[in-house]
């Protein structure tokens, strides 16, 4: 087989945008090269690997097929990289950390200083970003996130703990009895994540009035300043001095660190994973609301 292994990153690329312009731009090549050496991996072999549509260049089931395993190859030839350049027994360097934001700022940024106080030539970076990520990809280094993620070849997980729910607001809304919490003001998600958990505890509710906000700081800062209701985790709700309108929990969520599964041959990602571990272990009851 003929086929040129260097073509590889072309043909990602082409998957990418779905422009042979952008990937030439990409690539720092003139767009008839593109098209020349797609045509030449197709007929090394002997497949069609993508098609021309409105949208651009897709590519055919085959050519799924083939990108997958391509992800895998420079997966490993990025990790056979890393791991050549790494001095093993450094901790030092970039980490980053993907998490919805409450659990980064008002549970894991309290630990921060105890770490680089231990491992001083760290970079840490906390991302708040609940979105999937691709491991094979190389998009994180570590990700923490509330339910078990979706097969991905690169991905190693493990559950570190679970995070409770409960409803919080102000004093103002400390003595309503559960029967009338329908009648409440709440704060909850756009309609357009009605998917998650904790939303979908709220639609069971049948609320009367719902104000929408993008995200868990936005609808807690709205909480503290008496606006209305929400189910927080309690972590977050503890920390801000709100007032839980019931001693119950009434949503739990699992806590699941992911990490690409080579991500413990390199000395800065194992410290950082296994501080994680650690926090999340101290922290069990916090971040499960009984403490």
């Amino acid at each position: 087989m003929d086929f040129d292994w260097n073509d590889i990153p072309l043909l990602r690329k082409l998957a990418a945008s779905g422009s042979m312009a952008q990937t030439a731009r990409d690539l720092e090549l003139v767009t008839s090269t593109v098209s020349r050496r797609l045509a030449a991996a197709e007929q090394a072999l002997g497949i069609r690997l993508f098609i021309r549509g409105p949208s651009g260049y897709r590519p055919t089931e085959a050519g799924r097929v083939f990108l997958a395993h391509a992800d895998l190859i420079v997966d490993r030839v990025d990790t056979m990289v890393l791991e050549t350049r790494a001095e093993q027994q450094d901790i030092a360097g970039p980490v980053s950390i993907t998490g919805i934001d409450a659990v980064l700022s008002h549970w894991l940024a309290d630990h921060v200083p105890a770490l680089l106080a231990q491992h001083p030539r760290l970079e840490l970076s906390l991302l708040g970003d609940f979105r999937e990520v691709s491991f094979a990809r190389r998009e994180a280094d570590l990700a923490i996130r509330l339910n078990r993620p979706t097969t991905d070849a690169a991905l190693r997980m493990r559950k570190i703990g679970v995070l409770g729910f409960a409803v919080y607001g102000t004093r103002a809304f400390a003595k309503v009895d559960r029967k009338e919490w329908k009648t409440l003001p709440w704060l909850a998600f756009p309609r357009e994540l009605a998917w998650l958990a904790e939303m979908k505890w709220l639609q069971s509710l049948k609320p009367e009035r719902v104000i929408r906000l993008t995200s868990i700081a936005m609808i807690a800062r709205a909480c503290q300043s008496g606006v209305g209701v929400a189910l927080l985790p309690c972590v977050v709700g503890e920390q801000l001095g709100l007032v839980r309108l019931q001693d119950r929990i009434e949503s739990r969520r699992e806590l699941w660190l992911l990490s690409h599964k080579d991500a413990g041959q390199i000395a800065r990602f194992r410290a950082v994973a296994d501080w994680l571990v650690s926090a999340a272990e101290a922290d069990a009851r916090l971040l499960a609301g009984t403490a």
